[in-house]
């Protein structure tokens, strides 16, 4: 008797819709997709046992089916693997016939465009000539930054607000109505990076950058810079999107509106945040392949300098390791930034410098890396390139270098003799002489770092330091003859007639004193009348002090300065704290006042720069920590409100007495403290005259100046 039909039997195949493999083998086949369940019960039967030896199993039934309606295939492509390419194929296309049609219509380039009147950001692209595979976020253009509503703002009846068929790609209109011009989707097609601001955006803030940052910005020619923004995104020639997304997180310190200030000095900006970690993502992917890595070195740079500003420390170091060996295998500590030998090393060498313009870019990519590194190995650091492996000759004046003149190379590098006390004029301007303070402060970093690493014993207050060897010699370079022999234009910092400070001048003499007292510091020995290294740092903290009081009397703006101003104002509050307990332990409470009045003063430069970059908030922090032992030994009720003058000379207080703060966390400026007035050259002699174990003697050490009064750097006798 025949069998009932049952009404879940499945259909009969049509010819060729049963997979390769079944009608290979002449089995029978169900045709589920992806892979049918012959195929899968004979790979689960074949994994179930271990593999012979040399042989892996396959990772997914070896299941395919003939092509879709003629479609080809090649072997082994997944179909949404092929789909995903044919619709970046018709990405490509469609960018390349807007490219066209866009240089048709306009003669401008397209970063004129005006996206809208808000400045609506957007996210992940390219540029420099890169496609948006390139992006370190992967291919294609996505808006994960840019609402729905902001794009329907800019055009309400562009092709994105339409339904989308199963490409992904908006369904074309029916009719003949003609397309409404889109500018947000001119840009993209045309290449822009729409992680980056708006182009009138990114004008402002490139023009921030080279306007107020002091570190950065001496690694790019500013000129062709600012001329290659006007090239197509695309262009070879258009800056690398690395070192706009640099340009854009430092500059946000001057210009971004989104700053949240925590309790602890630490900034929270979310735009800066976002292009330092678009930078980071440039950077991650040039050290795995090694693309473009000058222009995103120099990014790195930027980026260092930033994260200096903001006093996050860990990655300072990180980063200014990772920089400095960097360029080392791009041969940038060679003459001329090349050297022919190993050249032929398949990627591990910069060609040949294109131009002088090039070649200059190389030094100062080169010597702002090396700055970097000395200023962050202050404290005893070690470097992370010796002295006698930098063969690079120093960079030339900026004028020249931003005119594009014709200057031969700088004759002066780290090994001539005369270095710090020859400045030809032809090759010398405040950054070079900034340059050269940095390197001799470097020079006492290595002398107390080495001369610390293998010592018996650590540095006494009772060691006579000048018998040392080598410490003569470094003490009249550092302390006398690089200060000295300052060009004449140069030996005076003075505001420009546009009301401008140059604040590279200001550091020259600023830095070789913080030199000065990071050399002899650890020989600080108040209670010795004949102690020359008390002196020389008592010295340095008088000109540290007088250089902050002479722009005080200014309306200048402190945060403009280069960051490393807020060390060099620690190392001299550092001393004053020194002195104070001094002070405190021989009971002079006058001269304790004083020197609390001095110290309150440099807290209030640091907190003043750290209104805008922590790292003046931090340092003030850490001054607050050395001060503690103080605070508990002083007979002062609040020493952290003992007055600040509004000048040296001034009797009043920058504010009223009822304006005090109560809780002592800002720096307090209240009733302020008398300051002699005469014109007794006494509180400088003080400092290098023959002196007495008396107490009032140490007046002088504690009376503020900022007379220029000539100042003998002879070194009297040391009693021995």
């Amino acid at each position: 008797m025949p069998k009932a039909p049952t009404t879940s039997a499945r259909p009969a195949l049509r010819r060729n819709q049963a997979c390769l493999s079944c009608r290979k083998r002449k089995l029978k086949c169900d045709a589920a997709r992806p892979h049918c369940g012959t195929c899968v019960k004979q790979w689960q039967s074949l994994i179930s046992v271990p593999p012979p030896v040399g042989y892996a199993h396959p990772t997914e039934p070896q299941c395919s089916y003939d092509p879709v309606e003629g479609l080809p295939i090649a072997p082994n492509v997944d179909p949404s693997e092929r789909i995903r390419m044919l619709e970046e194929q018709i990405s490509q296309l469609k960018s390349q016939l807007n490219d066209a049609r866009y240089y048709e219509s306009r003669s401008t380039s397209p970063r004129h465009a005006h996206l809208s009147q808000n400045g609506h950001r957007f996210a992940s692209g390219s540029s420099n000539g890169h496609t948006p595979d390139s992006s370190p976020n992967g291919g294609g253009i996505v808006l994960p930054h840019a609402s729905l509503d902001a794009v329907h703002q800019l055009s309400p009846d562009s092709t994105g607000s339409l339904p989308r068929g199963s490409t992904s790609s908006p369904e074309m209109r029916q009719g003949n109505q003609q397309p409404i011009p889109d500018p947000l989707m001119d840009m993209l097609f045309a290449g822009w990076d729409p992680d980056l601001p708006d182009p009138d955006t990114l004008d402002h803030y490139i023009d921030v950058f080279f306007k107020c940052d002091p570190c950065g910005s001496r690694v790019l020619h500013r000129p062709s810079f600012l001329a290659s923004m006007h090239l197509h995104p695309k262009d070879p020639n258009y800056p690398h999107p690395a070192i706009l997304h640099a340009i854009c997180a430092s500059a946000s310190r001057w210009a971004s509106q989104e700053i949240v200030t925590l309790p602890d000095g630490t900034r929270r900006d979310k735009f800066a945040d976002l292009h330092v970690s678009k930078t980071r993502a440039y950077i991650d992917r040039t050290m795995a392949t090694g693309q473009d890595i000058f222009p995103v070195m120099q990014a790195c740079i930027i980026l260092s300098w930033y994260f200096y500003q903001e006093g996050r420390w860990v990655e300072v170091w990180i980063f200014a390791g990772f920089q400095t060996r960097a360029a080392v295998p791009l041969r940038l500590n060679y003459p001329g930034t090349f050297s022919a030998t190993g050249a032929s090393a398949p990627g591990a060498y910069l060609a040949p410098p294109k131009d002088h313009r090039d070649l200059e870019c190389r030094r100062r990519t080169w010597w702002m890396t090396i700055m970097f590194d000395r200023i962050v190995s202050v404290g005893g650091w070690l470097h992370g390139v010796d002295e006698r492996d930098i063969g690079t000759e120093f960079p030339l004046r900026r004028i020249d270098f931003e005119t594009g003149a014709n200057v031969p190379p700088n004759p002066q590098h780290l090994l001539t003799e005369d270095l710090f006390v020859r400045h030809p004029p032809m090759y010398t301007d405040s950054f070079i002489l900034f340059l050269k303070a940095v390197m001799l402060f470097g020079r006492v970093t290595d002398y107390n770092t080495r001369s610390n690493l293998r010592a018996n014993a650590p540095p006494s207050k009772n060691q006579n330091p000048f018998v040392l060897p080598g410490f003569k010699e470094l003490d009249r370079l550092v302390a006398q003859d690089f200060l000295q022999s300052l060009p004449a234009e140069f030996k005076n910092v003075d505001i420009t007639s546009d009301g401008a400070l140059d604040t590279d001048l200001y550091m020259v003499h600023l830095v070789p004193h913080a030199a000065t007292i990071t050399l002899h510091n650890p020989y600080l020995n108040f209670s010795d009348s004949s102690s020359i290294s008390t002196r020389r740092c008592i010295h340095a903290t008088r000109s540290i002090l007088a250089a902050y009081y002479r722009l005080s009397e200014t309306s200048l703006d402190i945060t403009r300065l280069h960051p490393f101003a807020t060390i060099c104002w620690y190392l001299a509050a550092v001393v004053q704290t020194q002195l104070c307990k001094y002070f405190i332990e021989i009971g002079d409470t006058a001269r304790e006042q004083t020197v609390w009045g001095e110290i309150n003063a440099l807290r209030f430069a640091m907190l003043t720069y750290g209104s805008r970059s922590p790292i003046g908030t931090r340092q003030e922090k850490l001054l607050q920590g050395l001060m503690t032992e103080i605070v508990r030994m002083t007979t002062q009720v609040q020493p952290f409100e003992v007055g600040v003058p509004l000048y040296p000379f001034s009797h009043a207080g920058v504010f009223r007495k009822e304006t005090m703060p109560t809780d002592g966390t800002g720096a307090p400026l209240p009733d302020s403290t008398q300051y002699d007035t005469s014109d007794s050259p006494t509180a400088m002699t003080g400092m290098v005259g023959s002196m007495t174990s008396s107490p009032t003697m140490l007046s002088n050490w504690a009376t503020p100046t900022v007379r220029s009064v000539s100042y003998s750097h002879g070194v009297p006798p040391y009693a021995q």
